[in-house]
This record gives structure tokens, sequence and C-alpha cells, in this order.
């Protein structure tokens, strides 16, 4: 995406390459703990990496140089030619007598044939599909995308495996963000996706309520905080964490492939435009789930009336997830929509520091010369009765029908 970076930005490790963003590390900055349960490591360093041109190659070679171990979570995995060369990764790596475990979830991957993983199980991989798909089960997923490598170099953010992905994010491929840490971050994810990995069959309700402390918690480092998050009774650790920061919030921007936060966010949002600070969403303008874009935009009139920006991704579709609250950073799976913040386990860290804040505004500056912004008086004329209506019933389904059948089927599995 060499079009959205056109110099070297002094200071903050941000190189033009194909990508909004090639690379750029920053130093770490102690965060204060939330009221959760919060275990602490060292400080890690992370780098950002942009769009699937920047991401997957680095992917790749942390594969081709792992030694022990490979753990790779994800959403959705595709038997095309990217996904063709990550199983061939992935069976050299075994081959090099590195253990290797693969967890895909049975929705997002639907489209995988089951007889794809037989060369890797063949050569003593392990693969398992989170929670099979049932009539009875099918509502609760796991959203995570994770890759940890010997434990010491990890990769998070909202890629999938997908040639849809492959891209430079303007002229060709979604645009994404990933975050890759060579800190002892890793270990802590290692052992998070350890717990999902052990969990993948999702059978019994007893079994998940004794996980429930690994599934929702908060792993807290001298530079950031791993916020771990999933179904069932209690506080979600990011909706908890991002509330906690939009009520001191002066400058918010947030960039969200599915946009459909909580009455109460939508609330802290429009206190922030209202008492004169700043607001601004990039939202996407090409989307892979229509019902979710168009949920999205019936919220948008409330918003626009109390001073937020929006804006659309033009070029590509947009599936990158980073809020940015002050000196406040987000980055990882999780979208602002109800299925994040309420039924999907997901997995997002939040960073408080000033350089990496600037780092992050850096990307979402880059990002709106790509977007188109939405005004009240253009979206109040492009409001046909047809269209409303259209809002209307999205909303209806994924913020009442999709949550309500989510916790039936989470109250009705076995104890």
């Amino acid at each position: 995406m060499s079009a959205l970076l056109t110099s070297v930005v002094a200071g903050a490790g941000i190189t033009r390459n194909a990508g909004i963003l090639s690379e750029l590390q920053f130093p770490g900055w102690r965060n204060r703990l939330l009221g959760m349960r919060a275990e602490f490591v060292a400080a890690a360093e992370w780098t950002w990496l942009s769009a699937g041109r920047t991401i997957f190659p680095a992917m790749l070679a942390a594969i081709e140089a792992a030694q022990g171990s490979v753990c790779l979570e994800i959403y959705t995995y595709s038997a095309d030619a990217l996904g063709e060369r990550f199983l061939e990764a992935l069976i050299r790596a075994r081959q090099r007598g590195a253990r290797v475990r693969v967890l895909v979830d049975a929705l997002g991957s639907i489209g995988l044939p089951a007889a794809f993983w037989e060369p890797l199980r063949a050569v003593g991989g392990e693969v398992r599909v989170f929670k099979p798909l049932a009539l009875d089960r099918v509502g609760i997923r796991n959203h995570r995308k994770l890759l940890v490598c010997d434990e010491q170099v990890a990769f998070i953010g909202g890629f999938n495996i997908a040639s849809d992905y492959d891209g430079d994010g303007v002229t060709s491929g979604w645009f994404d963000l990933g975050l890759k840490t060579t800190g002892p971050l890793a270990a802590q994810l290692a052992a998070a996706f350890e717990d999902m990995f052990e969990s993948a069959d999702f059978k019994h309700k007893l079994f998940m309520r004794l996980r429930k402390s690994t599934a929702r918690k908060v792993v807290q480092t001298l530079n950031e905080q791993l916020l771990l998050s999933g179904p069932g009774r209690g506080r979600s650790p990011i909706k908890r964490a991002l509330r906690g920061d939009l009520e001191r919030a002066t400058k918010v921007q947030i960039m969200v492939a599915y946009f459909l936060p909580t009455w109460r966010i939508r609330r802290d949002l429009i206190r922030i435009a209202r008492r004169g600070g700043t607001v601004q969403l990039i939202l996407a303008g090409k989307s892979d789930v229509l019902v979710s874009q168009l949920a999205g935009q019936s919220l948008y009139r409330r918003l626009l009336k109390a001073g937020v920006q929006i804006y659309e991704y033009q070029p590509q579709i947009l599936h990158a997830k980073l809020i940015i609250a002050d000196d406040v950073v987000y980055a990882g799976s999780a979208n602002l929509d109800q299925r994040s913040l309420h039924i999907n386990y997901e997995l997002m860290v939040r960073f408080e520091q000033i350089e990496m804040a600037e780092q992050a505004r850096a990307i979402f500056a880059e990002c709106l010369k790509h977007c188109r912004q939405v005004t009240r008086e253009e979206w109040r004329r492009s409001r046909t009765i047809w269209r409303r209506f259209k809002q209307r019933w999205a909303y209806w389904l994924l913020v009442r029908v999709d949550p309500y059948l989510a916790r039936r089927q989470w109250r009705a599995l076995p104890d």
C-alpha cells in the first residue's frame, strides 16, 4: 500500500512499503491495572504489520524458523494458494521435530475440506476444529487469530488465512492489521492457545465454567494488557477496559470492520463529541457481511447529529481492528459489535503509551486518505424508506435475535 506512505516518519520506524505500514517498533509504558484478575509478566517488544502482503511473509518466516513448537489459532482458514503455503510450512516445521498444533473455527472455516489436514496429521501434527457445527451450538464461535512459535514469537490481529487478505489493502486484498511480539508475552499467548485447544470440542458448560478464569482475564505486563474474553457470565475485559478509557478520553479514533457497539459505548462516544472532544470512525465502505454494515449504518444519524465524524474506507474490504483513545491503543481480533463484546472468544492487546498512540494515529491518518466522509446532510438525503427498513431489520437481527439465540444455546449446554 505504498500509496498510503510517501515518506519515512522520523523516529517512528514507519518505512515505505507495499502496505499502509510496513513495520514499526515501540518502547513500553507502565499500564494501570484493571479491576479484574491479572497476571504479570515482563515487558514485550511489538511490531506492527499492515495488510496481507506484510503480515503473511512474517508469519511464514516465523513458522520456518520454529524448532520447538508452532501454535496456530485462526477463525477462517481457506484451502487456497495461501492456505497451501501455510500447510506446507507447518508440515516442514513438524518434520524438523517441532510440535505443531492447529485450531480452526468450525463455522469460520466451514469451506475447508475434511481431508485438507491429512498431510499434516500424517507427519504427527495435531489439528482440532473448535466447536464442530450443530444446530444447538452454532452461535458461540472462536474469533481469535493467533500464531505462536517456540513460545518466543507471536502474532495477533484481525487477519485470517485466505487469499482474499493477500494484497496491499488498496489495489488488492482486504485491509487488515497485525502485531508481532518477540517478548515474554508470547509465552502467555501460548498458554491462552493451550486453554482453547484443550476445550475445542465445547461439549459441557461446566467444563467451560471451570475455565472461565482463562477465557476471561487480563494478563498485565510492564507495557501492555492482554485482554481475553469469551461467552458466559461476568463482564467482558475488553468492554470494561474500553469504557473506562472512554470516560476520560478527549480524542477517540476507531477503525473496525463491524461497528455495532452497545448503547453505553455509543453514549460514551456521543458524550465525548458533545463536550468538545473529537470522535472519528473509519468503517467499511465495502463489507463481506452486508447485514452487519446495514446494522451499523442504522446508528449513523444520531452519531452524526452529536458531532461524530464518520468515514467509510473505499478501496477494498476493511477488516482491521484499531481503537485509539488519547494515549491508549487497542489492537487484536475484536470488532466493536455485539458478537465481539458478548458472544465470541476474542483477544485484544491494550497499550497505554504516548509513542505507540502516535504511531497508531499515523496509521489512522493514512487510512483516512482512502476514505469518504459521510456528512449529516448527505446521509439524511440518502436514507430512503426501503434503506431505513433494511437497516432497522439488520439492527434488530444482530442486536436482539443473534445474542438471544447465543444465550439460549449457552444455557442449553449440558452441565
